[in-house]
């Protein structure tokens, strides 16, 4: 098995959704960035503590703490039995993680992304607001998008929809769900074509 995660920042870094004019966009996002880069050199000493061998790469070049992200090292990383974590979102200011998820899994061949989150799957709306909100089991890309469902951004779900890139949804917080979702064992919701 082979595993490549993407992570996020928004522990240390919201952007723009919390500091509206007083820092730009693409200020903003570069910040995010780098929240994403502090996140990855912690679960990075957290796995090699574990013994786990780990990589991390980043899409902004931060030479002294981790290597530029190139595709074909990382996917070597991966046969080499290393996890790879792959810091620094796209590189790009406007696109999330969850693009940068996308792309990465896109880019390395994988067989499934795996979206660890903070609800048990997909709903018809937010839950924690809607208690009518429905658990989808499954969903198709388009089904996702039209209804806006938001479990990613439109452009994430479109990459994957373009690729046949299948997605998995599941609760981070219940434990053993990563552990199941890797064994292709059914948790939270499956987004296909």
């Amino acid at each position: 098995m082979q595993i490549g995660v993407v992570v996020g920042g928004g522990n240390i870094w919201r952007g723009v959704s919390e500091h509206g004019e007083a820092i730009g966009r693409v200020t903003a996002d570069y910040m995010g960035m780098l929240a994403t880069v502090i996140n990855a050199l912690a679960l990075q000493d957290a796995l090699e503590h574990l013994g786990v061998p780990t990589r991390v790469q980043t899409a902004i070049e931060i030479s002294k703490l981790a290597e530029a992200y190139i595709r074909r090292r990382a996917i070597r990383h991966l046969e080499k039995g290393r996890i790879v974590i792959f810091a620094g979102g796209t590189g790009n200011p406007y696109f999330t993680t969850d693009t940068a998820a996308a792309l990465r899994a896109v880019e390395i061949e994988a067989q499934v992304l795996l979206k660890a989150t903070k609800v048990d799957g997909v709903y018809t709306d937010d839950p924690r607001i809607n208690k009518k909100a429905r658990l989808l089991k499954r969903v198709t890309f388009m089904n996702s998008i039209r209804q806006r469902l938001r479990v990613m951004d439109t452009t994430a779900l479109t990459l994957c929809m373009e690729n046949r890139m299948p997605i998995v949804v599941f609760d981070l917080a219940v434990k053993g769900n990563i552990a199941r979702a890797v064994n292709g064992q059914k948790v939270g919701t499956l987004i296909t074509e």
